[in-house]
């Protein structure tokens, strides 16, 4: 069977094509699309090709342009503008552009781009949008912004797919990746309701034909306005030396009548793609689609080509990090082999021993050791009268490298036997002479792959021609494959490499040199162990007293744990809030809402913190830490947060001589008759740890309505005094708790980072869709088509407000809120009593008040 990275065997063709690749050369293909129009100069600044359209942009025929100085057809300034753009290009491929400029007067504002072609300048032309005041280049920064927060390269696609979706305004907006065999797979996508998806879909090599796949590399961004527009013709079709005008790099270009074909069968109106490119390879597309033609303006096009670049970058990273998660995991086995082999012993002999190490790394069913003549198995592998034939063939493979298969019976038809417990193999060579093996075996994984069409169809005749014709149906078509495994990943390959030269270093440190090696090697470890020991000394030496102090308070064992564990995340929490600022002066009110958040959970908006806040420094911050710690455990335990009416309030006051006196008090809970007979290690924490940690006071008092107490920290431990700001006052942990939401929500918001932003937000208070307009025409198509549960509006759109909506909405009885950048919204209250606002900028919290 194949795993989802296969393709038919070579020479299949297939009629479904995802992007917009031309399947003629380029030169075949003379015409431009209706939005744009394009003249060629000469090196001399001759006019020798205009499109048969330039007149509806220029007011000049092609007769009146071609054979003439482009300085008598356009302005003087124009012709300076272009000169000056010519002068960056950078490379035989670059494209340099200027957005409203001025060719001929009368003729409005237009956008060009410049670049060369052979000894030719290519200047296309399109028509600036004046209307669009917006600078759509800026919105770039807070969309790679939010590209970085990903964690992986899945979550980096949906992310980017939503955020070009919500840039250009496309209904489908697909992530495409190349496998390694030039198959491609829809990994990510958004797309508009009620249309197909596609993620998942597989599509062979053939669909994207190199020259296609060549082309954008060099051509980043393509865009085809209007599946239904013919083009116009470049006059003349071929110059005097009978060749045709290149239009490799002209985004306006047509493209093949089959694409054309293709697109309206699929139900687009207009596509546009941009070419993901990795360290100088083509990774992938992001391939849009829109139901109706769609022309886009330059700048949309620009920021768009600009964010698929930096896409590319933040992607490369991405894979990166996971590669050193890999490289890192390799070095982990190779360490753990090494401390684990025994010494003076085969590797015969910890056989056992490696197959538990690579257990951890690579995933496998079954291993079989080859080694002096020897058969070890473990798990499901070939039988050892099956597996010596196939060490012959294994001697015909490199014997410095791993070798992986996938489908070990194409290579070796004899595997076919057996290809239900052994379809795929990856060999470690461990010695030259004899040849010695490890073999990680895969059994067969039966699987479907989801192609979308028939992968094995043939060229058939369509109207335009004896090629390939667009597929009149897009349901997926299903093939399962045989004798195939699951594919060995490369990580999984790098680390079997490394452990094939782990393994070789155990036979080298069977000799004598190996010995003089382990030498070296232990006196390096020993080193090392020493650096580690004085690095963590304190803090083993912390731990270990906090467990010895713990075991004298007499609990049973689940207390222990219970106890012991909660001082020990105290202390992580508090390192955690310091580090997190580089090892800076941390808040005290954070610290506060941190422990009362991590222990008392809904109980913590019962702490109330008053005063000033401090900032910290670390070498204070740990004790402190652990002190709140005991008092907030005890006072869930035994004081006024142990039932439901009491509460706890904490004064921060910064004294005259900067220290800070911390004042705590319990109110309202269970009354003390008289103080605690027993003191245990958490009272000793809480009554010692100040004065002798930090040279400071302390006094506990346990009155009969609570327990009451007061900490002085001198000033040599405080950075800082700040104000409480009311987030850090009070924590308020009913808004962020439970789903608020269900159902599907609409979103009426024009701006697109607070839109975006806005979903996440809506999504994690339970709404299952999420449905987002810029405009009030929007808003109602989705009213009546989806069943609407909920609404943010936003009050003031770019030339409307949603009042309208807000009307209907109260109408149809659909709760909604209303989100406002201005400061005063009283108008919009008084004409809708009962509505709640928001105001922006407004954060999970705010909104989720709003909400209740």
């Amino acid at each position: 069977m194949t795993s989802a990275n296969q393709t038919p065997q070579a020479g299949q063709a297939h009629q479904v094509d995802l992007t917009n690749c031309d399947r003629e050369p380029i030169h075949m293909l003379g015409r431009v699309q209706s939005f744009g129009a394009l003249i060629s100069v000469s090196s001399d600044w001759i006019v020798n090709h205009a499109s048969a359209n330039i007149e509806a942009f220029t007011g000049l025929s092609p007769e009146d342009l071609i054979g003439r100085p482009l300085s008598e057809c356009f302005g003087t300034g124009a012709v300076h503008d272009i000169r000056s753009r010519l002068q960056r290009l950078g490379s035989a491929d670059a494209v340099e552009r200027q957005f409203g400029i001025q060719l001929v007067e009368g003729y409005g504002l237009k956008d060009i781009a410049v670049h060369l072609s052979g000894r030719s300048i290519v200047i296309e032309i399109e028509n600036h949008d004046g209307e669009d005041k917006r600078d759509h280049v800026s919105d770039v920064r807070p969309m790679i912004d939010r590209l970085g927060k990903t964690d992986s390269v899945e979550s980096l696609c949906n992310v980017a797919a939503r955020q070009l979706k919500a840039l250009t305004r496309f209904d489908r907006v697909m992530v495409y990746r190349f496998n390694n065999d030039d198959s491609g797979t829809v990994i990510a996508e958004a797309v508009a309701a009620n249309m197909e998806p596609y993620k998942g879909l597989r599509y062979p090599a053939t669909d994207i034909p190199k020259q296609a796949r060549a082309l954008y590399l060099r051509n980043l961004l393509r865009i085809i306005s209007d599946v239904s527009d013919d083009g116009h013709e470049i006059l003349p079709a071929t110059n005097a030396d009978g060749e045709p005008l290149d239009l490799s790099m002209s985004v306006t270009r047509s493209v093949s009548p089959i694409h054309l074909e293709y697109l309206r069968n699929m139900g687009v109106g207009a596509s546009m793609s941009i070419s993901i490119v990795k360290r100088g390879k083509l990774w992938g597309l992001f391939s849009c689609h829109h139901r109706s033609p769609k022309v886009l303006s330059y700048e949309v096009r620009t920021a768009a080509e600009l964010f698929g670049q930096m896409f590319s970058l933040i992607l490369d990273q991405k894979e990166g990090e996971s590669e050193r998660d890999e490289a890192s995991r390799a070095r982990a086995l190779h360490d753990k082999l090494m401390a684990q082999i025994a010494e003076q012993m085969s590797i015969v002999d910890n056989f056992e021993t490696i197959v538990s190490a690579m257990e951890d790394v690579i995933p496998f069913d079954g291993v079989v050791g080859w080694l002096d003549g020897k058969f070890l198995s473990h798990g499901t592998t070939p039988t050892e009268s099956q597996f010596k034939p196939l060490v012959g063939f294994l001697n015909t493979t490199a014997a410095s490298r791993v070798y992986a298969r996938e489908n070990l019976s194409a290579v070796y038809p004899p595997a076919e036997q057996y290809a239900d417990k052994a379809a795929g193999l990856l060999v470690l060579p461990v010695s030259r002479a004899p040849r010695d093996y490890i073999v990680l075996f895969r059994r067969e994984l039966a699987q479907s792959v989801l192609w979308a069409g028939n992968p094995d169809k043939p060229v058939e005749s369509g109207p335009n021609g004896d090629r390939l014709t667009p597929r009149k149906s897009f349901e997926v078509w299903q093939q399962t494959v045989r004798h195939q495994s699951a594919p060995w990943t490369d990580g999984e390959i790098a680390a079997a490499e490394s452990l094939r030269i782990t393994l070789l270093e155990v036979v080298l440190r069977m000799t004598d040199a190996a010995n003089k090696e382990q030498a070296r090697s232990q006196e390096r470890q020993e080193i090392l162990i020493a650096e580690l020991n004085h690095r963590v000394r304190n803090i083993l030496g912390l731990i270990r007293s906090l467990v010895s102090q713990t075991k004298h308070e007499g609990q049973s064992i689940t207390e222990f744990t219970d106890i012991i564990g909660g001082r020990i995340q105290a202390l992580a929490r508090a390192h955690d809030q310091i580090t997190e600022e580089k090892w800076t002066p941390a808040s005290l009110c954070e610290l506060i809402r941190a422990e009362t958040e991590a222990y008392l959970g809904d109980q913590s908006n019962r702490v109330f913190v008053s005063g000033v806040d401090a900032l910290i420094k670390p070498s204070a911050f740990t004790t402190f830490s652990m002190v709140l710690h005991e008092l907030v455990t005890n006072s869930a335990k035994y004081g006024s947060l142990s039932d439901r009416t009491g509460r706890v309030t904490i004064e921060l006051k910064a004294r005259p001589d900067q220290g800070l006196k911390v004042h705590w008090r319990e109110i309202d809970g269970p009354p003390i008759s008289r103080p605690p007979v027993r003191r245990g290690f958490g009272s000793t924490i809480i009554e010692r740890s100040i004065p002798f940690e930090l040279k400071g006071e302390t006094e506990v008092r346990y009155e009969v309505t609570g327990l009451e107490a007061d900490f002085y920290i001198p000033a040599e431990h405080i950075a800082e005094f700040k104000a409480i700001s009311n987030a850090e006052l009070v924590p308020d942990m009913d808004a962020g708790a439970g789903n608020l939401l269900s159902g599907e929500v609409l979103l009426l918001e024009d701006n697109m980072i607070i839109a975006l932003e806005t979903e996440d937000v809506l999504g994690e208070l339970g709404a299952s869709t999420v449905h987002t307009a810029v405009r009030c025409v929007e808003a109602f198509e989705i009213l009546n088509s989806r069943k609407i549960s909920s609404a943010i509006l936003d009050i003031n759109l770019k030339d409307e407000t949603s009042l309208p909506v807000a009307e209907f909405l109260v109408e149809k009885g659909i709760p909604f809120v209303f989100a406002s950048g201005y400061g005063d919204a009283t108008a919009f209250t008084k004409q809708f009593p009962g509505i709640r606002v928001v105001q922006k900028p407004y954060d999970k919290t705010s909104l989720a008040n709003a909400l209740k």
